[in-house]
């Protein structure tokens, strides 16, 4: 188990079971006894709601992660989002190209009610396989979710935040930290931009 500390709060990580267990909701200010009310629970299963539909999308990719390069590639293409489970799960298919070649994404994001959190579930067609889901919430308009992975045999985190979310755009962002999140270097940033709310 690997302790973060993560903006003033301590997330716990539940290495090899991370699939079937939710990481506890970020602690909340005040000592032990404080009587400060609990944070009210929140249902998000329709967090997603606003991202259903076709996306122009615009991604950049940092090479060699956590190497000391520098050397980005960029991409352009689509991603287009299906609601799946009235809600509670969506998939998102992306397809970008650029000098560096094409990726083929899928991302399958499935709502757990009983922690009210969501895992994100990553693969692309040249390795065929899901990546560790990143498992996390939103909190005033902003997607955070980690994971523990690992990156040329050594053990990382993962961060993946949505931000900056509008009816007609959204940025996406992806991390990785070698020293227990006390650093993190981006690797990762699309821009989607809306094009319509159905798919073809």
């Amino acid at each position: 188990m690997t302790k973060l500390q993560i903006k003033g709060t301590t997330m716990l990580l539940l290495g090899l079971s991370l699939a079937s267990q939710a990481i506890p909701a970020r602690a909340q200010p005040g000592s032990t006894g404080s009587t400060a009310e609990p944070r009210e629970e929140r249902d998000g299963q329709r967090d997603f709601d606003w991202e259903i539909g076709t996306w122009k999308t615009e991604l950049k990719r940092r090479l060699r992660p956590l190497t000391g390069s520098n050397e980005w590639v960029e991409y352009q293409g689509t991603s287009r989002v299906r609601e799946i489970w009235d809600g509670r799960a969506n998939l998102v298919e992306l397809d970008v190209q650029g000098p560096a070649g094409r990726i083929e994404g899928l991302s399958l994001r499935l709502y757990n009610p009983e922690s009210r959190q969501w895992s994100l579930n990553f693969a692309n067609s040249a390795g065929g396989t899901m990546t560790p889901p990143t498992i996390g919430e939103f909190e005033d308009g902003r997607g955070e979710f980690f994971a523990q992975e690992t990156l040329n045999g050594r053990a990382i985190l993962v961060r993946f935040v949505i931000s900056d979310i509008t009816p007609t755009s959204v940025r996406f962002e992806q991390a990785f930290s070698n020293d227990g999140g006390k650093t993190w270097e981006t690797n990762w940033i699309a821009t989607d931009t809306r094009v319509n709310d159905s798919i073809d």
